[in-house]
């Protein structure tokens, strides 16, 4: 190989963009993180080290572990989350993730579990064990008042057992696989933010109580 071959091999592998490659958060504190009305620890959670975050605001929605400096539009988001509800509003154990988080954390996309409906004895509260939102303008009461069952769906969840998730997005679409799945446990043809740019957060409900684990991200064209 010639050397000038060599050294633009270097070049690309050093200087462009890695898209495709899979980057891991490790959670451990060696991030920068915003806390928006939550509280995080390190802790070992059911065999495995784990961020526990907690929300401090209970009339808010927009609970954000927000990790900076990590900018994402297309790709996949991959985690294990265990979450379990606190406090008098049992609210069904609300964990997931934000993605294309502006500046300010006042918009994003977000899909999220609630792990205590997935062996409701309701039918109802079943076919509501996973969720999209878009904060602040489309959120859940008003999405599923304007398009019942469009933006939510049932997948078997147990509360406070870890859950693996991927989600996958492409321009304004998003697909949520749990547990290995090869089929997606939710479709999203619509995102409301449309085709943009963003960070990744962590998200938890109004009464929140979870665990993450293994975040992994990769980024596509």
């Amino acid at each position: 190989m010639s050397v000038s071959r060599s050294f633009f091999i270097l070049f690309c592998l050093t200087f462009l963009p890695q898209v495709g490659f899979t980057q891991v958060i490790e959670l451990d504190g060696s991030e920068e993180l915003y806390l928006n009305n939550v509280v995080v620890e390190r802790v070992k959670h059911r065999g495995k080290m784990a961020l526990h975050v907690t929300s401090v605001d209970t009339g808010r929605p927009d609970n954000l572990v927000v990790i900076r400096d990590l900018e994402f539009q297309n790709g996949t988001i991959e985690f294990d989350v265990a979450s379990r509800p606190e406090g008098k509003r049992r609210n069904g154990g609300h964990a997931g993730v934000a993605f294309h988080v502006n500046a300010k954390a006042t918009k994003y996309e977000c899909i999220y579990l609630r792990p205590m409906n997935g062996r409701s004895e309701n039918q109802i509260q079943r076919n509501h064990s996973t969720q999209y939102v878009s904060f602040p303008d489309f959120p859940w009461e008003l999405l599923r008042e304007s398009q019942a069952g469009k933006y939510e769906s049932y997948v078997d969840l147990v509360s406070d057992e870890w859950i693996q998730v991927k989600i996958e997005v492409s321009g304004a679409k998003a697909r949520l696989y749990v547990n290995g799945a090869e089929e997606p446990t939710l479709i999203v043809n619509d995102l409301k933010l449309g085709e943009v740019k963003g960070a990744i957060a962590l998200r938890v409900g109004p009464t929140g109580d979870a665990y993450f684990a293994n975040l992994r991200i990769t980024k596509t064209k």
